[in-house]
């Protein structure tokens, strides 16, 4: 066997995963360029780990059974499990599909370091070895970062405000099932045929489940949105909650920055709206190309949050209903 057809082997199937991922995802949640990079940034991850696992072995006589069964885990996941974080907290990630894409891409990234690694140091020339690689492991670093995106997207999305405690279970069961992997309890064989099985099973029950809860997001958040705006509009807004809220915020911030806190929220309504408008037509099968028009919104909206301040974005921030699917909304069409 070349050196070309074993790494082809080893790294394909997780690919071929990642890309039936996104034909699932109707929404069109990720972009392509998004996906690349994140990639990119597993096969970082899985290089920083090359390194310090060298590291590693050169400072402690551990056997390699025992660091495979329980370092291993815990330090490819902490790292793989990084970047998920860093999606996260940049609103990057709204719901349980896009953590899933997000997470397998990672994955995927990772296993083609991993697998270039052990093609290097083992030539081995065993078809079986590889295939065990490519349908086995290299799918397991995939879905173990995919369900720690969906458990610790499922967790949060249901608080207010993210916290540390949020990541802890998706961390936990992805470095079990991980270690659980590497301990060879089974024959590799039956192994892969039950993971191949249950992946695919459990990642279509999320893919249906978080659709619904977009749909419904959809719905229920544009309903509100059109609603506050148009009391905005037509100059109403004093007579609802929001306006009282306002009028309360007088006495501790200058006139002009309540009035462009008030600037800040209509333009947000707006560019909310035509987010959620954008994944209706994604739904349908349409393409949406963001105009001037929205650039310029977006212009704005980031001018008026240097005008109002932390404290004042802070203090308007009620009104915003600002959890991280409306905030991932804006990011959304920000991106394009």
């Amino acid at each position: 066997m070349t050196a070309l057809v074993k790494i082809s082997i080893s790294i394909i199937p997780v690919f071929i995963f990642l890309s039936a991922l996104v034909f699932l995802d109707s929404y069109k949640l990720v972009r392509m360029r998004a996906i690349v990079q994140t990639i990119l940034a597993g096969c970082v991850v899985g290089v920083v780990c090359f390194f310090i696992t060298s590291w590693v072995f050169r400072q402690f006589d551990w056997e390699l059974g025992f660091y495979s069964r329980y370092i291993s885990p815990l330090l490819e996941e902490s790292l793989k499990a990084c970047y998920i974080l860093y999606l996260i907290r940049k609103k990057k990630i709204g719901f349980m599909v896009d953590g899933a894409i997000y997470g397998f891409a990672v994955g995927a990234g990772f296993a083609v370091v991993e697998n270039i690694d052990y093609l290097i140091s083992l030539q081995e020339s065993n078809l079986f070895l590889w295939v065990i690689r490519g349908f086995g492991t290299a799918v397991m670093h995939g879905g173990t970062t995919s369900i720690f995106a969906i458990l610790t997207k499922s967790v949060s999305q249901q608080q207010p405000s993210e916290r540390v405690y949020h990541y802890v279970p998706g961390f936990l069961v992805a470095v079990a099932i991980h270690s659980f992997f590497n301990q060879f309890l089974f024959d590799p064989r039956l192994t892969t045929v039950v993971q191949l099985i249950a992946l695919p099973v459990l990642i279509a029950i999320i893919f249906t489940r978080s659709e619904k809860a977009l749909r419904d997001w959809l719905e229920l958040g544009l309903d509100t949105d059109v609603l506050i705006l148009e009391h905005i509009i037509e100059g109403r807004i004093s007579e609802t909650k929001i306006g009282s809220y306002l009028d309360s915020l007088k006495s501790q911030f200058p006139g002009e920055v309540v009035a462009d806190m008030l600037c800040y929220l209509r333009i947000y309504l707006e560019l909310a709206i035509r987010a959620k408008g954008m994944l209706m037509m994604r739904g349908a099968g349409f393409a949406y190309l963001v105009d001037v028009e929205t650039k310029e919104r977006f212009a704005e909206l980031r001018y008026l949050e240097k005008s109002i301040g932390k404290t004042g974005k802070l203090a308007i921030s009620p009104l915003l209903h600002g959890n991280t699917r409306d905030l991932w909304q804006l990011f959304l069409i920000d991106e394009k």
